[in-house]
């Protein structure tokens, strides 16, 4: 009996024991690891926004811009070098044709022939007319013409007949103001002479054919083309290499320099301005009156600077265009 409890109490033990070991619940069961998710940023695209670049056309030879404030159309003359000037013997043999005066001491003052480099410009196509300078008159930023009349016409200045007719009886004083009033400048004598000869030194702003009323306003052959001045343009056939009209024949024009009679011999290769000072201001051109002797675009005429006459006008020039609005 006491085996029997004995062995009762050794089979409890062990059952005690077992249970100990898998605890009141079960078998322990090692987990499972489960993977834990990596949340991954989702990617919004941006927008990358398209860089729109407005190309502003380089201007070339042929390439016109209208003035606001009177309308004038300005054509443009490319950076670059040509020959100024023109050898007086030369010069003489050219331009006397059927004249035999005044001489080869004449043309002293466009010697020696010589090499200028200009910045680009932009610079009047036609004379400044007697519409647009009235304008002028009539925002109070210039003062009227000086006479009303022209060499062969009673009433000119403020007829509208002769509204787009070159203005005349203006000082270079006249010219200046109205040139600054307009968003301009006078052009200097250098590209006044680029705009009318070009790069192949041509003698007149047509090529180097004879002088023609086709041509020009003038009197080419002793016998005046009109007698007078005529409207702006009226000759397109005459026009310079890079479209400007009128550069010979019409009237006188004027232009920013001093004139000095030796300054060619002393003018600074790029972009020359004439004298510091001087007694007269240059015309360039010829005007409607002249014969085939001043003819030649290579020539030079002078006056003072506040007097006013019946065949001398003007156009203006500029460096850069204003910025588009």
């Amino acid at each position: 009996m006491n085996a029997r409890r004995k062995s009762l109490k050794v089979i409890a033990v062990v059952i005690v024991l077992l249970l100990s070991a898998c605890g009141e619940k079960g078998p322990i069961i090692p987990p499972t690891a489960t993977p834990t998710p990596t949340i991954m940023p989702t990617h919004t695209p941006t927008q990358t926004p398209t860089l729109t670049i407005k190309l502003t056309p380089t201007p070339g030879i042929g390439s016109t811009w209208a003035r606001p404030a009177d309308g004038m159309v300005m054509v443009y003359v490319p950076e670059g070098e040509f020959s100024m000037g023109m050898d007086a013997d030369a010069a003489w043999e050219t331009c006397k044709q059927l004249v035999d005066k005044p001489g080869p001491e004449r043309y002293l003052d466009v010697e020696p022939v010589h090499t200028v480099v200009l910045d680009a410009f932009w610079i009047d196509r036609t004379e400044v007319t007697n519409a647009m300078y009235a304008l002028c008159v009539s925002t109070g930023g210039c003062r009227p013409s000086h006479e009303t009349s022209s060499y062969t016409r009673s009433d000119y200045y403020g007829n509208p007949e002769f509204a787009d007719y070159p203005v005349i009886y203006v000082s270079w004083n006249d010219a200046e103001t109205y040139c600054t009033w307009a968003g301009a400048r006078l052009p200097t004598e250098a590209e006044w002479e680029r705009t009318a000869r070009g790069t192949d030194g041509r003698i007149y702003p047509w090529g180097n054919s004879s002088p023609s009323c086709s041509l020009l306003n003038s009197s080419p052959i002793s016998t005046a083309c009109v007698g007078d001045t005529s409207r702006v343009g009226s000759t397109p056939p005459g026009a310079s290499p890079y479209g400007a009209l009128d550069m010979a024949g019409n009237v006188y024009e004027w232009v920013a320099d001093w004139y000095g009679q030796d300054y060619y011999s002393q003018s600074p290769a790029g972009n020359p301005t004439g004298p510091s000072s001087g007694d007269w201001r240059v015309l360039r051109g010829s005007p409607w009156s002249f014969n085939v002797v001043g003819v030649c675009s290579a020539l030079r005429s002078r006056e003072y600077p506040a007097k006013p006459n019946p065949v001398s006008g003007f156009r203006c020039a500029r460096g850069t265009l204003p910025p588009a609005p």
